[in-house]
C-alpha cells in the first residue's frame, strides 16, 4: 500500500508541475507574440523580444516553439492574437496592485479580475488609479559567487546603470529599461554571470500591513498570477516580519 500511495503522490506531484510549466509556458508565449509584433522578430533589435527568448530559454522552451510563437507575432503564420492591458487596483489596508495583461477577450479578463478582487477585500481601480506609485526600471541580479561589489559596479555604472545595492545573496543593478541589454551585454563580456534580468514596476511609495491583511493580500497576488491572462503582477506592501 505505502508504494501504491508514493506512486499515487508522484503523479499528482508530476501533474503540478506539469501544470505549472504549462501555465510559464503559455504567458512567455504571449509575451514572445507581442514582443515580435511591436519590435519585429529579431532579438538584436528588439530588447524586449530578446528579454522574452532568454525567458523562453531558462524554462527550457524548445526552440521550435520560440519560433513559432515570434512568428505569429510577426504576422508570417496564423494564430491568436492578443492585446496588451494593464490594470489598476486596491488590495487589502490600501496597497497599489498593477496588474500586467495580454488577453484576447477583454470582457472575460476584467471580469476574473473584479472578482478576485472583490473576493479578498479589493477593489478593482480605474486608470491612473495608482500606475503613479511605481516607477518602470530594468533590474539584474548577479550572484555573489560570480563577482566582488567593486566589479559589478565598475562594469554595470560604466554599462549605463543607474545604482547598485546589497541584497543579501546577490549584487541587484538597477537600470533604465531601454539600457537593459547593453548593461548586460557588458556584463557577460566581462566574464560576469547574469542569474536574472528583467523589466518591472518598481513601488516608490509603500504601504505597510499586519499580519492578517499581508496573508489575503499574498492570496490576492497568488490567484492573479495564476489566471491564464495575467502576466505579471506588482504590488506596494511590506510583509511584517515574522515573530
Amino acid at each position: 500500500m505505502s508504494g501504491h500511495n508514493r506512486w499515487a503522490k508522484l503523479k499528482r506531484r508530476k501533474a503540478v508541475d506539469d501544470a505549472r510549466r504549462s501555465k510559464v509556458w503559455t504567458k512567455i508565449l504571449k509575451e514572445l507574440q507581442i514582443a515580435s509584433r511591436i519590435g519585429g522578430g529579431d532579438p538584436a533589435g528588439n530588447p524586449r523580444l530578446r528579454l522574452a527568448i532568454d525567458k523562453a530559454r531558462a524554462v527550457n522552451m524548445p526552440k521550435d516553439r520560440i519560433k513559432a510563437a515570434i512568428e505569429q507575432g510577426t504576422g508570417a503564420a496564423g494564430g491568436e492574437s492578443y492585446e496588451e492591458i494593464t490594470y489598476e487596483g486596491y488590495g487589502p489596508g490600501g496597497a497599489a496592485i498593477l496588474v500586467e495583461a495580454m488577453t484576447d477577450n477583454r470582457a472575460r479578463t476584467v471580469a476574473d479580475l473584479r472578482h478576485l478582487f472583490e473576493r479578498l477585500g479589493g477593489n478593482l481601480g480605474t486608470t491612473g488609479s495608482v500606475a503613479w506609485m511605481f516607477k518602470k526600471r530594468g533590474i539584474i541580479a548577479v550572484a555573489k559567487s560570480a563577482a566582488d561589489e567593486d566589479r559589478v559596479m565598475e562594469v554595470a555604472l560604466d554599462a549605463g546603470a543607474t545604482d547598485v545595492r546589497d541584497d543579501g545573496d546577490a549584487w541587484t543593478i538597477d537600470v533604465e529599461p531601454l539600457s537593459l541589454a547593453a548593461v548586460q551585454d557588458q556584463l557577460l563580456a566581462a566574464g560576469i554571470a547574469i542569474e536574472h534580468a528583467d523589466v518591472d514596476f518598481v513601488p516608490e511609495t509603500r504601504v505597510a500591513l499586519d499580519a492578517h491583511k499581508a496573508e489575503t493580500m499574498t492570496r490576492l497576488i497568488d490567484g492573479l498570477e495564476d489566471l491564464d491572462d495575467v502576466q505579471n503582477v506588482y504590488a506596494n506592501h511590506d510583509v511584517p516580519d515574522e515573530s
